[in-house]
């Protein structure tokens, strides 16, 4: 049987929340990349970065949850980070637990890139506004604690089930 692509309806999918939310993640990273290029991260390096040096010494499922990502995504991410050695990761604790920290190396990153950073991030809250970047962020978490709650519910159902 051939798929006949002209049969599908396809009415409605440029609306799609995840395909406009991944194509605005997709542009705002490059600009933020680019910015952090000089200091050798990527902007997904440095969030990862950002959130264990705040919240260190965190657990890798713990950070996931901060971060909203998958533990595997997660965890290779970390590997390379480790490799690097912006991070260290403790054996297992008792509780089976992972904790990381950020080493010096990371720490010298993270200064590197502050500054760039901020200097991108200005730029761009300058470009669409401070007030209106405000009301976006908070939106924008709410939305997110939205998708989580929803996941969180059909997997709860697929167990009960």
């Amino acid at each position: 049987m051939q798929n006949d692509i002209s049969k599908l309806d396809l009415n409605g999918t440029g609306s799609c929340a995840s395909f406009n939310f991944r194509r605005t993640a997709r542009a705002v990273t490059q600009l933020y990349d680019a910015a952090l290029q000089e200091a050798g991260l990527r902007s997904t390096q440095f969030a990862i970065l950002v959130a264990i040096a705040k919240n260190q010494p965190v657990s890798i499922s713990a950070l996931a949850r901060v971060l909203t990502i998958d533990q595997t995504t997660l965890t290779r991410s970390l590997r390379l980070l480790k490799k690097n050695g912006f991070i260290a990761i403790s054996a297992r604790s008792t509780m089976r637990q992972r904790f990381l920290t950020v080493r010096p190396k990371g720490g010298g990153a993270l200064a590197r890139s502050l500054p760039l950073w901020r200097k991108a991030h200005k730029e761009f809250v300058s470009k669409i506004g401070a007030n209106y970047w405000t009301g976006l962020q908070s939106e924008l978490e709410r939305l997110a604690h939205i998708a989580v709650r929803l996941e969180e519910s059909k997997k709860v159902s697929a167990h009960a089930g």
